[in-house]
C-alpha cells in the first residue's frame, strides 16, 4: 500500500509541473488581444477564461507583505487580484503627486508599478479600479480633502474644476497603468471608471463620458467596466461603451438573472462579491457563516459567472484613514467611523493568516475551473509573537503638544481644510485645537456649539479636561459627539479669570458613501460657540496632524512616576528594544480608552473600547533592531503598560 500510494503520489506531483503556468497558458503563442465580452463568455487572448478573483489593496497591506499575500491569492486557485486607487494618497496636496518616492507619510504603500509588477511576477491578472470615487471604506471615499477648499466643486459631476482636478490627476496615473496593461505585456486586464454610480443621488452621464473619454485618451485599450447593485439598472453606466458588472452578496440567481437582461449576450461577472463585511465602532464583529458563504459561492461559480471576492484580504486602515457611514442625513447626525482593522472576516485575516474560508474557495475553484493552470504550495504563515509589557517612560501633556505647533489667528471659524497650511491644501486628518485665550468665566457658566460635531470635541480649561471621559458606547448620544445638535456644557461651578480654553475637534474619518458630500471636519461655517450668551469669535487654530516629521521630533519628555499619569489628552511613550527576532504582532490597547498609536513616527491607526476591535496590528517590518518608539495620544485615561498579543481581539464590551 505504501508504494502504491507513493507512485500515486509521484504521478500527481509530475502531472502538477507539467502544467503551464497562466502566463504561459494564455500568453505563450504571442499576444493579440486582451480580454474580450464579444460572446456569452470571457476570453483572453482568444482563449476562454472564467475570472476568479479575490481584492487586497496595496494601500492596507504592509508593501513588504505583497508577495506574502499574492502568493497566497494564487495558491487558492484564483488567476486575478482586484485592487481600487486612492487618489488621495497619491494625489496628498494639490499637485503634488506621490507614487512611491514622493515624500508622504504613506510613502512607502504607494509603489503602484511595485505591486503590478509583483503580481505578474507572482502569476496574476490584474484588474484596477482607479476611481476616481472608491468608496472602499476609505477616507471621503479616496477623494483628496484638499478639494473641500473650493466651494464650486461639485464632486462626481462633469462640473468644470472639478474635472480640471480629475483630468490632471488621471493624466498622471493612466499613464503608469498604460505601460502595465496586457496587450503590453503586462498584467492589466481590465479597468473600471468610476464606482457604484448607479447609487450616486444625482446621476450625470456627461460626467461618465467625460471619464471615458480620459480614460481612451490615455491609451488605455483594456476592457473597460463600472460595477453597481444590480437594482441601478443602467443609471450608472454607458451601455455600449462600458461591461457592465454587479456587487452582491447573495441570491446569485436573481442578481445575474437581471444583469442578463441588462447585457444580453455578454459575459457575467460580480465585481464584489462578499464573503464578509466591515465593521463600525460598536458594532459586535461581522462575520459570515462558512456554510452560508459557501453556498453564496457556489452560486455563482456554477450559474456560471465569473466573480471578484471582495475583500479577499482586508488589511488595514492605516493611520487617520479609515471611512465611515452617513446613511440619510448630511449634517454629520448618523455618522459612523469605521475602525482601524479592515479584517472584513475575510479569506485571509488581517495578519495574513488562513480561515477555514480560503479552504472553501481553493477547494470550489478546483472543481469549477476548467481551465488547469500551476498553482504554487500556499506559503507559510509569517510568525507572529506577543512582546514583553513596556512599561511608560514618558509623557506630554495636552499643553506640552500645544506649544510644539504653530498656531494659526482668525477672526472667525475655519473648518479643518480651510487652514493656510500644506501648501494651501489645508489640513486633511488629524485634530484642531481653536483656543481662546485670557477668558473670565463666572460659575456656572455654559459652552454651546451649535450645530453637530465632526466628529469628536473635547473641552479644556488651563489644559484640564472639563468635557466626561467616554465610559461606554452610551456616550456616543451625550456631549462630546457627533450625534448631538447643539452640545451645551457646564465649564465650571466657581469664577474663572484669564484662563484658556481649548476646544478639540477630531477627525475620525470623512464618510465614504451615503450622503457623504459635504466632509469639512473641525468647526464649520454653520457652527457658533457661544460662552453663555455671548459667541466667541477670535481664535488661535493650532492644527495637530501627528505627521512623521512633527512625531519623529517629539522632545521634552517628562518622567513618569507609578501613578503618576493624568487624566485628559496627552502623550505616552514605551520603547521596545529588540534585537533580529522581529516578527509581526498585535498591539492589545483594552485597558486605554480611545485615541490612537504611533510607531516610530508611523501612525500606525485608532482605537477605542467601545469596540469590536481591541487590538492594532503591527507588521514587523515596521520595527527595527534597537529602540522602537510606541507613542500613544490617549483622549482621556491612560493604560500603565503597553502590552501585546499574538492574535488580533474583537469584543464589544
Amino acid at each position: 500500500m505504501y508504494n502504491i500510494l507513493t507512485f500515486h503520489f509521484v504521478l500527481a506531483f509530475a502531472s502538477c509541473a507539467d502544467l503551464p503556468t497562466l502566463y504561459e497558458y494564455y500568453t505563450g503563442d504571442g499576444v493579440t488581444s486582451g480580454l474580450s465580452v464579444d460572446q456569452p463568455y470571457f476570453t483572453l487572448n482568444g482563449k476562454n477564461i472564467t475570472i476568479y478573483s479575490g481584492a487586497m489593496h496595496y494601500f492596507r497591506i504592509p508593501p513588504q507583505h505583497w508577495r506574502d499575500r499574492l502568493r497566497k491569492l494564487r495558491a487558492a486557485g484564483l488567476n486575478t487580484v482586484e485592487t481600487y486607487i486612492p487618489w488621495n494618497l497619491h494625489e496628498p496636496r494639490n499637485g503634488s503627486f506621490d507614487f512611491g518616492s514622493g515624500g508622504s507619510d504613506m510613502e512607502m504603500f504607494l509603489d503602484l508599478e511595485g505591486y503590478l509588477t509583483a503580481a505578474q511576477e507572482e502569476d496574476l491578472l490584474v484588474i484596477v479600479r482607479p476611481g476616481p470615487y472608491i468608496c472602499a471604506e476609505w477616507e471621503w471615499g479616496g477623494y483628496p480633502s484638499w478639494l473641500l477648499r473650493d466651494e464650486n466643486v461639485k464632486i462626481r459631476t462633469a462640473e468644470a474644476t472639478y474635472m480640471e482636478y480629475v483630468e490632471r490627476y488621471f493624466n498622471t496615473l493612466l499613464p503608469i497603468l498604460a505601460k502595465y496593461q496586457f496587450t503590453n505585456g503586462g498584467p492589466i486586464v481590465a479597468v473600471q471608471v468610476e464606482n457604484e454610480y448607479g447609487y450616486s443621488p444625482e446621476i450625470d452621464k456627461e460626467y461618465l463620458q467625460q471619464l471615458y473619454d480620459i480614460v481612451k485618451n490615455n491609451d488605455i485599450v483594456e476592457l473597460l467596466v463600472t460595477s453597481d447593485g444590480a437594482s441601478s439598472g443602467t443609471s450608472g453606466t454607458l451601455p455600449g461603451l462600458l461591461f457592465q458588472t454587479v456587487n452582491f452578496g447573495g441570491d446569485a440567481a436573481t442578481v445575474f438573472g437581471i444583469l442578463e437582461g441588462l447585457q444580453p449576450g455578454k459575459p457575467l461577472m460580480g465585481m464584489e462579491f462578499y464573503p464578509g463585511w466591515l465593521d463600525h465602532w460598536t458594532d459586535v464583529h461581522h462575520t459570515v457563516t462558512d456554510n452560508d458563504f459557501k453556498n453564496n459561492y457556489e452560486d455563482v461559480l456554477s450559474y456560471p459567472a465569473s466573480v471578484n471576492l471582495y475583500m479577499f484580504h482586508g488589511g488595514t486602515n492605516w493611520g487617520f484613514l479609515n471611512g465611515a457611514s452617513i446613511e440619510s442625513s448630511d449634517d454629520n447626525s448618523e455618522f459612523e467611523p469605521c475602525t482601524t482593522s479592515y479584517d472584513y472576516d475575510a479569506p485571509l485575516t488581517e495578519a495574513g493568516d488562513y480561515t477555514s474560508k480560503y479552504d472553501i474557495i481553493k477547494e470550489l475553484v478546483a472543481q469549477y475551473n476548467p481551465v488547469q493552470t500551476l498553482t504554487p504550495e500556499p506559503p507559510a504563515l509569517v510568525e507572529r509573537q506577543a512582546y514583553p509589557d513596556l512599561p511608560i517612560d514618558g509623557q506630554l501633556s495636552f499643553n506640552d503638544i500645544v506649544s510644539k505647533t504653530t498656531s494659526i489667528p482668525s477672526t472667525m471659524i475655519l473648518s479643518m481644510e480651510q487652514l493656510p497650511i500644506n501648501d494651501n491644501s489645508g489640513q486633511s486628518y488629524g485634530y484642531s485645537v481653536y483656543r481662546q485665550e485670557g477668558l473670565n468665566i463666572t460659575a456656572d457658566s455654559t459652552l454651546t456649539i451649535t450645530g453637530h460635531i465632526r466628529d469628536t470635541v473635547m473641552i479644556l480649561i488651563d489644559g484640564v479636561l472639563i468635557s466626561n471621559p467616554l465610559s461606554s458606547s452610551d456616550d456616543l448620544n451625550n456631549f462630546g459627539y457627533w450625534r448631538l445638535d447643539n452640545s451645551t456644557i457646564t465649564l465650571t461651578t466657581s469664577d474663572l479669570t484669564e484662563v484658556t480654553l481649548d476646544i478639540v475637534i477630531e477627525n475620525w474619518g470623512r464618510a465614504n458613501g451615503g450622503l457623504f458630500y459635504h466632509q469639512l471636519k473641525g468647526l464649520m461655517d454653520d457652527n457658533h460657540v457661544y460662552l453663555n450668551d455671548q459667541e466667541l469669535t477670535y481664535w488661535l487654530i493650532y492644527p495637530l496632524e501627528f505627521k512623521k516629521s512633527f512625531n519623529n521630533e517629539l522632545s521634552g519628555w517628562n518622567s513618569v512616576e507609578d501613578g503618576d499619569l493624568p487624566k485628559g489628552p496627552g502623550l505616552y511613550r514605551a520603547t521596545l528594544t529588540l534585537s533580529d527576532d522581529i516578527t509581526d504582532t498585535f498591539i492589545d490597547m483594552s485597558e486605554w480608552n480611545k485615541g490612537l498609536v504611533i510607531v516610530n513616527g508611523f501612525v500606525l491607526g485608532k482605537y477605542a473600547f467601545i469596540g469590536p476591535q481591541q487590538t492594532l496590528y503591527l507588521p514587523g517590518p515596521f520595527l527595527q533592531p534597537g529602540n522602537n518608539e510606541i507613542i500613544i495620544f490617549e483622549h482621556f485615561k491612560p493604560a500603565s503598560a503597553v502590552k501585546f498579543s499574538k492574535d488580533t481581539i474583537f469584543n464589544t464590551p
